[in-house]
């Protein structure tokens, strides 16, 4: 029996191995979430937490009384990030803020955003929205390709690519936005921000957030 239980246990961690070994490599990349604690963010207490090695921001229990954001302590300027992220319940509205910052003294922050989730018939998985100061969609994502490509209830994989004014999404693959900033003032770097909107009640996870920093 205990050779039985040896070979089990030997089998199991040549399996781990030889996972890991086929695991994509990601050279330059840096974890921002360790996916045990909120360490490196700030947010409001009791909207954010963790499960499943996951950010879980928003509640299926109740209205949400806002939009609220779990943003890093460090600001980023010319980067990659690569997430997976999931959005369930009757909201169905989250997204990733980049290259933003906070409101003084209010929930609300004011930046760039990777969209997620439905606005009326639109699917805005993946578009680029202006959030708190044009207030507006500056690239809503190709509709037939996003539809295909997103997992509704599911995790998905997203890129965000930013170089100077040159800002490129992606969502599972599919590039949703080639955007180049040509308006003056604009800020060019800030935080990033994790979003539950506010609204019908709905959940938002986010896992493996990870940011290669480019020159």
């Amino acid at each position: 029996m205990r050779q039985i239980l040896c070979c089990m246990l030997l089998v199991g961690s040549l399996t781990s191995l030889l996972a890991y070994a086929d695991a994509p490599k990601e050279e330059g990349f840096t974890p921002l979430f360790d996916g045990k604690t909120l360490k490196g963010w700030e947010g409001k207490h009791g909207m954010f937490r963790v499960e499943d090695g996951a950010v879980v921001a928003g509640t299926l229990k109740e209205k949400i009384p806002n939009n609220e954001f779990l943003c890093t302590e460090k600001t980023y300027k010319n980067f990659e990030l690569r997430l997976k992220a999931k959005l369930v319940g009757e909201g169905a509205n989250a997204g990733v803020q980049f290259r933003t910052k906070r409101i003084p003294n209010h929930h609300e922050v004011i930046g760039y955003q990777c969209d997620m989730g439905l606005m009326g018939k639109d699917n805005i998985w993946g578009s680029l929205y202006d959030e708190s100061r044009r207030k507006k969609f500056l690239v809503i994502g190709p509709q037939e390709a996003v539809q295909k490509a997103v997992k509704l209830n599911d995790w998905n994989d997203f890129v965000i690519r930013c170089e100077g004014p040159h800002i490129q999404l992606w969502v599972n693959g599919v590039q949703t936005v080639d955007y180049t900033e040509k308006e003056e003032g604009i800020e060019d770097s800030g935080i990033i921000a994790l979003q539950i909107h506010g609204g019908p009640a709905s959940e938002a996870s986010y896992r493996d957030v990870r940011i290669k920093e480019l020159k």
